[in-house]
């Protein structure tokens, strides 16, 4: 059977901008080393990015976020060597986004594509929400359908309910509409917009129901989703007693000693969160939280030499999952095959370790099931409610841009000379 093969990585940014050099030498570190999946690169690589500028720059959206995309576009150019990619997808939700790239030698095969946003926090804003893209493989008359979904979900050890809530409220109102040109969506890589094969002017239709759980669908879900290894914060000494790297799996500091408190799985098991979801065991030490102190001794100290936050119980944050498309040809207990599941190594620009995904998608479409349930059903004002957040979004973004960027400070000033310099012409010339 042929295959697909799809790479996906997430990261929380911080707010920074990546190094692109450093970032592209270690893009590809999940990618497997042997096999048959290890002699090309793979054919789609998703970028699940959160935090991904300062609120103003995020909320406004636009050229705003160039910079930042561009450190991307930038490091798989680079990682990817003789291959080349395009970049037919990116959007952001505020400071969530997700890019999606295809290799070159297969861009004339995706017949489509859908994109989605849904926020998810204060005032249903999107300082924590989640941006989708749903992409058709053309496979003979019909295609293969993947769903990509980046999130960020409520932070704080305690704050489990309120990210079940969260995944909830990306079930409902996370609805796929076929691409347009948007402010916050990109259909281009740097290169001539007449190479994307995309059916642009179908712009306003949406295939299928536009759910995320389509039936039709294989999905995939990356992102900070901020389930911790503890209700409450570290006491003063409990630092002592965060996880090592070790090899000793009797060590009280050995990894699989925290993990086994991990809130996600917890949930998962429970079918509380990210229903029918699977996960790749997890043989990689906590993502989250690193030190100022690791993170400048990052790219240059072995693994042995990281700390840890004091303020935070290390946690695997940063989680990337996968559901199989629920057909009922489908055959044995998965479709997919999973290569490589493991975290990269700590940047300086971040206090998170970005996390990777290898997988295959066997190139053969999917029938939907006869009957089939999602988990949640589409929030009949989904449009609605977005409209309002994003007019909130906007008003927040000039706000800070405003009050918090030196740009904003320069107009402000400028603005205000100007006025003060007005009123005392118009009182000379009043008096003369």
């Amino acid at each position: 059977m042929a295959w697909l093969g799809v790479y996906v990585l997430t990261f929380n940014c911080a707010r920074n901008v990546i190094q692109h050099d450093s970032f592209a030498s270690h893009l590809f570190d999940v990618l497997p080393k042997s096999g048959p999946q290890s002699t090309d690169l793979p054919e789609i690589i998703v970028l699940s990015l959160q935090e991904i500028a300062p609120i103003a720059y995020a909320f406004l959206g636009g050229s705003f976020l160039d910079p930042y995309f561009n450190a991307f576009r930038d490091a798989v150019n680079i990682a990817a060597r003789n291959q080349r990619y395009q970049n037919i997808i990116t959007k952001n939700v505020g400071m969530t986004a997700i890019m999606v790239f295809v290799r070159g030698d297969i861009a004339e095969k995706i017949a489509w594509v859908e994109t989605a946003e849904v926020g998810v926090g204060m005032q249903e804003a999107g300082n924590k929400g989640a941006a989708g893209a749903r992409i058709g493989y053309q496979i003979d008359e019909d295609t293969i359908d993947l769903t990509f979904v980046a999130a960020h979900l409520a932070p704080n050890e305690w704050a489990v309910e309120e990210r079940n809530e969260n995944w909830r409220d990306i079930g409902q109102r996370l609805v796929f509409s076929r691409f347009d040109n948007g402010e916050n969506t990109e259909s281009r890589d740097g290169e001539n917009e007449e190479d994307v094969p995309l059916l642009q002017s179908e712009s306003s239709e949406t295939k299928g129901d536009g759910s995320l759980y389509s039936p039709r669908s294989y999905l995939f879900v990356g992102g900070d989703l901020n389930y911790r290894t503890s209700l409450t914060r570290p006491g003063p000494k409990d630092y002592l007693k965060f996880p090592r790297p070790t090899e000793d799996v009797d060590s009280p500091q050995h990894y699989s000693r925290l993990l086994a408190k991990d809130q996600l799985t917890q949930q998962l098991q429970e079918q509380k969160t990210l229903q029918n979801f699977s996960e790749a065991p997890i043989t990689f030490l906590p993502t989250y939280k690193f030190s100022r102190q690791a993170q400048e001794t990052a790219l240059g100290d072995p693994i042995r030499k990281w700390n840890w936050a004091k303020n935070r119980w290390p946690a695997w944050c940063d989680r990337i999952l996968y559901r199989d498309a629920p057909s009922s040809t489908s055959t044995g207990p998965s479709n997919l095959e999973i290569h490589g599941y493991d975290a990269l190594p700590l940047f300086p620009t971040s206090d998170h370790r970005a996390v990777a995904l290898s997988a295959s998608v066997p190139l053969k479409p999917v029938s939907a099931p006869a009957v089939y349930l999602p988990p949640f059903e589409i929030d009949s004002d989904w449009e609605k409610k977005r409209a309002i957040a994003r007019r909130k979004e906007v008003a927040v973004g000039v706000v800070a841009y405003l009050g918090l960027t030196w740009q904003g400070n320069c107009f402000l000033l400028g603005t205000t000379l100007a006025f003060i310099g007005g009123y005392l012409a118009l009182q000379a010339f009043l008096a003369g």
